[in-house]
């Protein structure tokens, strides 16, 4: 099966760049399943039912998320509702949402399972103490596992993907909104990338308006962020993984919008 992940989908700018690539991309890979993180496409924080509709509707199969998905409190019940918007898996208990889903692809079961970093984070449990938990539990399922893994540090996300290679079939990395050139397959058939990369505007700063950003940096003051405009990006990757679970082949994905 082959599988399309999408980097951090920002704001408008980001969901009409998904809108008008991905039958692009459909009819040049034919993904089998599409996951993208959501967590930054309503206004560049945070996410909405309608916004989370909106992005199922363009043919996204399952939507996960990060630190960024509390930020509007509207989507609380709507993670209850909807298994296939994931939350973080490692927040401590009592949260709103699911953490794993199982796709449905063909004959075949898909474990989807979303985790957050705890460097420069926030105070979550461990994730590597999480995934062995949830390891338990699609053992019974499914041996194809794809983990996205939102964190900042570079350092912990190639050391979870060390620690999880030869038992999950996918460790992509969210958060950063900067593609990573580091794609690769691990020993034990684990395709790894370090950061997706983002899916919006490639004239901001990490898809946000730069005046502000700019301004923060120089005067160390508290400055208002807003979604930039102007030309557009798709980060992404393609992975094939065979019948027993094992990633064959991760290739990155790259396409820019010029708006006239």
């Amino acid at each position: 099966m082959r599988v399309l992940l999408l980097g951090d989908i920002c704001g408008r700018p980001g969901r009409d760049i998904v809108k008008e690539m991905l039958p692009v991309i459909r009819q040049e890979y034919n993904p089998d399943l599409v996951i993208a993180n959501g967590e930054n496409a309503a206004g560049g924080f945070g996410l909405t039912e309608k916004v989370a509709e909106e992005l199922f509707g363009l043919g996204i199969d399952v939507l996960t998320s990060g630190n960024h998905i509390w930020d509007k409190k509207e989507i609380y019940p709507y993670l209850d509702l909807t298994p296939r918007l994931l939350r973080p898996a490692n927040h401590p208990s009592g949260v709103p949402g699911h953490s794993i889903y199982y796709a449905q692809v063909g004959a075949r079961e898909v474990a989807v399972i979303n985790l957050i970093g705890r460097v420069f984070m926030g105070g979550f449990d461990c994730p590597f103490r999480k995934i062995d938990q949830l390891l338990t539990e699609t053992a019974a399922h499914t041996s194809t596992i794809i983990v996205d893994f939102h964190g900042e540090a570079t350092s912990e996300k190639q050391a979870f993907g060390w620690y999880v290679a030869g038992r999950v079939s996918v460790v992509a990395g969210t958060h950063t909104h900067v593609p990573t050139a580091d794609e690769r397959i691990l020993p034990g058939g684990t395709a790894y990338v370090t950061d997706l990369g983002m899916c919006g505007s490639m004239d901001g700063i990490l898809g946000m308006q730069r005046e502000p950003i700019i301004n923060k940096f120089l005067t160390q003051l508290p400055a208002r962020f807003a979604v930039a405009k102007g030309n557009r990006q798709l980060c992404g990757v393609i992975t094939d993984i065979d019948i027993t679970g094992k990633a064959q082949k991760i290739v990155r994905i790259y396409y820019e919008k010029k708006i006239v």
